[in-house]
């Protein structure tokens, strides 16, 4: 029998998952075990999956768990370097040259087990099964708006938080921007047809902000583009790979320019293909904002966990898109996650 063993998230900030108790019960009627973890920070409470049938571990239990166990969590594991033996359904973060990606890959070299990276569950076409992107375009696209206000005021953005809903955070960001007494500003999204740049180009709208929407056909030449520095933020959704072009190149620090602030919402800065030469390290909830040049001022925003910002409808939704390969774990030999375990496999080597 397949045991899925469903994790706590022990990363700061981070309280979503990755599985709905509709979902734990369409499991187990199809024939798993499942295996929850307590959890002190979910954003679905422990009680709405006790009626569901399945089994209770302690928090963060995982390392003990039996050794047949696929373990399912959503964000990176602890990075004290201890071998991991188990499979481990998760983002991985780890393909991309990142070197705490790098470090990862060891550790499951050395202990045998194996990664099924979330992000790496595609579909024949190599589409994306699954995605949290239009809440991160969302919420990134509110932390961006939240820089540009304090911007106003001569400040760096201040600590960001969890909402309890969308409307709670539209509610707070309007009042945000009326208060600074300046009309809006005006945003550019590249990747703008795709669930990210989706997300990011709605709360725009909703905010009364003007976007443009640029997605492959207006970046095809390569570049430069000097469109993105006549605007006063840029929010850029696509995924850094082979071939990107560069958006934002190391000189746009001191060029003439009406950006002031750019939202890394697809938050890869360590990656050799980064399509943003000003900055090199995430920012987070504490510190949301990183200010790469001072006049003109010109500050970054890259959290690269965006969707915790709005834990219960991110996590609602990314739910019920995965739920479908869940069902199929049986055979990790077959479909997506045979497709993902060739991707380990192929990197894995490399180590």
């Amino acid at each position: 029998m397949t045991h899925l063993w469903i994790r706590a998230e022990q990363r700061d900030h981070e309280e979503r998952v990755g599985v709905t108790p509709e979902g734990v019960a369409a499991l187990i009627q199809a024939g798993l075990q499942v295996t929850m973890e307590h959890s002190s920070v979910r954003a679905v409470p422990d009680e709405a999956y006790r009626d569901t049938g399945c089994a209770w571990a302690p928090e963060n239990s995982w390392p003990d768990a039996p050794r047949d166990a696929i373990v399912f969590g959503l964000k990176e594991l602890p990075e004290d370097g201890s071998p991991l033996i188990h499979r481990h359904i998760m983002f991985g973060h780890a393909y991309k040259g990142q070197p705490a990606g790098r470090e990862l890959l060891k550790r499951f070299k050395a202990g045998g087990g194996t990664l099924l990276d979330l992000e790496y569950l595609v579909d024949e076409s190599g589409r994306r099964v699954a995605a949290f992107g239009y809440w991160a375009g969302y919420a990134g696209a509110a932390v961006a708006l939240r820089c540009w206000a304090a911007q106003q005021s001569g400040q760096l953005c201040p600590e960001v938080s969890t909402h309890a809903s969308a409307t709670a955070m539209l509610e707070d960001l309007q009042a945000t921007l009326t208060q600074t007494g300046s009309a809006r500003p005006t945003a550019i999204v590249i990747g703008a047809l795709g669930r990210v740049g989706s997300g990011a180009s709605d709360l725009c709208t909703q905010m009364g902000v003007p976007v443009t929407k640029w997605d492959m056909a207006e970046t095809a030449s390569g570049g430069p583009f000097p469109e993105v520095l006549a605007h006063d933020i840029f929010l850029n959704c696509i995924l850094a790979r082979p071939g990107t072009p560069v958006f934002v190149p190391a000189s746009a620090k001191t060029a003439a320019r009406r950006l002031s602030v750019i939202g890394d919402i697809a938050c890869d800065p360590t990656s050799d293909f980064s399509p943003i030469k000003v900055y090199d390290r995430t920012t987070t909830w504490t510190q949301p904002a990183l200010r790469v040049h001072d006049t003109p001022c010109l500050d970054v925003t890259a959290i690269d966990n965006l969707p915790s910002m709005l834990p219960v409808e991110s996590s609602e939704d990314y739910a019920e898109q995965l739920l479908p390969s869940l069902l199929a774990l049986s055979d990790l030999s077959q479909g997506v996650w045979g497709r993902a375990q060739a991707e380990f496999e192929r990197h894995i080597g490399e180590v």
